[in-house]
């Protein structure tokens, strides 16, 4: 017992890593490049196959939330459930790295410490984005900018629904995390100016959905430039998450229950 008191009276008074902005920029482009800076190069490359490909745009389909085992619904959902728990992984790197200045995912406002502010916040967001963001889908798909988009392809089993809502909490959580918390801390921190920091993240944020198109690009650009504002007026991410959410689940579930069944909603 004595000799592993020492040994953690040892590990404590280790002396703690100096942080400069070369561990900082090196952190960051680890995190972007285990998660949506990869993704964002994925996308390009995409597109680049996309436009090359004889025939418009608008007559392929970029699909999201597919069946990862077509026939076998148990592994199916294992598969599903996998992909939606290591997406995450990276907001624990992020976690993790916020931990060696002493801080958390509080410091960034992704906390239970005000859920009523967050949800009403988030909502509003999620009702004008919505609106916007749908009739912006449909115009630049009628112009022949953007891929026709199918956000889900799921099999119609009893896991459906849950997974969908999973997958677009997942994709709230890392996105607002990583690209407006995480990046405008890093970027303050290594020097870059406000407005710097900003188009960045919203590039990054329309980058990884340049697999849709031009539109993709564009909306989600747009779509950073207000969460990097929204989030420096609020100094909190869990309205951008909640709001974020409630677009994606509006998305994957709405497609799944109106495709087929209304003239507007184009489908692949």
């Amino acid at each position: 017992m004595q000799v592993e008191s020492g040994a953690v009276a040892d590990a404590d008074s280790f002396p703690q890593e100096r942080l400069t902005r070369r561990i900082f920029r090196d952190e960051t482009l680890l995190v972007l490049g285990l998660s949506l800076g990869a993704s964002g190069v994925s996308a390009l490359i995409s597109f680049v196959g996309s436009v090359t490909k004889p025939g418009g745009l608008k007559d392929q389909a970029a699909t999201m939330n597919a069946s990862a085992a077509p026939g076998r619904p148990w592994l199916d959902l294992a598969w599903q459930l996998f992909g939606i728990a290591t997406a995450l992984v990276p907001v624990v790197l992020v976690a993790h790295f916020l931990m060696r200045e002493r801080e958390s995912l509080r410091t960034l406002g992704f906390d239970r410490t005000r859920p009523w502010p967050d949800l009403a916040r988030g909502a509003g967001v999620a009702a004008v984005i919505g609106s916007f963001g749908i009739a912006f889908y449909l115009a630049a798909r009628g112009l022949g900018a953007n891929l026709t988009v199918v956000p889900e392809a799921l099999p119609d089993v009893w896991w459906k629904y849950p997974v969908l809502i999973l997958s677009a909490v997942q994709n709230a959580v890392l996105e607002e995390v990583i690209v407006v918390g995480y990046l405008l801390r890093r970027l303050g921190q290594l020097g870059w100016t406000p407005g710097t920091a900003l188009v960045a993240s919203a590039v990054l944020r329309g980058s990884y959905h340049l697999y849709q198109g031009i539109g993709g690009f564009l909306g989600n650009l747009a779509m950073g430039v207000v969460f990097v504002w929204l989030y420096r007026r609020w100094g909190r991410v869990g309205p951008l998450v909640v709001a974020h959410s409630l677009l994606d689940i509006g998305a994957f579930v709405g497609y799944a229950l109106l495709a087929g069944r209304v003239g507007w909603l184009p489908t692949a």
